[in-house]
């Protein structure tokens, strides 16, 4: 029992460590750079800490159980398409294709009389059907079959569908990059398969809680920002979408030239 209650403390405290990784925080600022909202920011961290789990648990119980051997060709890509990713990241913030992205897809789930205004700085969407359906003898319009069923959590009408895949998505791809080398790692120090997975999965809960914890604080800044101080907000907002794309840069050259994935002997070292 206390080895046991060891190896939990221990996954979950390196998991949430393993949250503060500088590719993992400039994903998710990236991402929270234009929330409105903590709780929110919270949630967005909480789903990419859930699809990195998913990941994680996935790729490195197959190692585990089955002594997969990643190429290193392989794991040399499954690293790269993290710095694919913060520079898409980055360019969809900087030009504003996130945002205007975002706008479309909401306003298509509100029906066609939806559209947007920028008030204070901030990004209203709002329809005027409900204004006609308010008044008296009005009759509900078409576009209300559009709308999301009521049944649906009021935090997923909040945020949409699209809110809630692109972390998870991001944390997903997060997960390929890193699954090898926590696995390897745990080989290392626990020799039982069963309590290794068993390992992995509380490793994957500490990355959950970090990762929510650190989205809440970098949004405090953004969440303050925007609502007092819109122009010092949007230059926060460049300021993440230009460190996005340089890190992953980054990550490109070390990764394509460095460690030889362009070349014909690629060198790579699960870290």
């Amino acid at each position: 029992m206390p080895a046991m209650l060891a190896i939990v403390l221990l996954g979950f405290f390196l998991g949430m460590r393993h949250a503060t990784d500088p590719d993992h925080v400039i994903a998710v600022t990236t991402i929270v750079s234009r929330e409105r909202n903590m709780l929110h920011a919270a949630l967005i961290g909480a789903l990419w800490g859930l699809g990195h789990t998913v990941t994680i648990f996935a790729v490195g119980s197959a190692i585990i159980l089955f002594n997969l051997t990643i190429p290193p060709r392989l794991g040399l890509s499954m690293e790269l398409s993290v710095g694919l990713m913060l520079i898409l990241l980055g360019v969809m913030n900087l030009t504003g294709l996130m945002r205007r992205a975002i706008e479309w897809i909401t306003c298509r789930r509100f029906g066609p009389g939806s559209h947007s205004h920028v008030i204070l700085g901030r990004t209203m969407i709002h329809s005027h059907d409900d204004e006609e359906k308010d008044e008296p003898g009005a009759v509900e319009s078409p576009s209300a079959a559009n709308r999301p069923p009521r049944w649906r959590p009021p935090w997923f009408q909040t945020i949409g569908l699209f809110h809630f895949a692109r972390p998870l998505t991001v944390g997903i791809v997060h997960g390929l990059a890193g699954s090898a080398a926590v696995a390897l790692l745990v080989l290392t120090t626990i020799h039982r398969p069963w309590w290794a997975v068993g390992y992995l999965l509380v490793f994957g809960l500490g990355t959950i809680a970090g990762m929510m914890l650190m989205t809440a604080v970098i949004a405090m800044p953004v969440v303050w920002t925007g609502k007092s101080f819109a122009r010092l907000n949007r230059y926060m907002c460049a300021t993440s979408g230009i460190v996005s794309v340089a890190f992953g840069l980054f990550l490109v050259y070390q990764i394509g030239f460095v460690s030889g994935l362009f070349s014909a002997a690629p060198k790579w070292i699960p870290e």
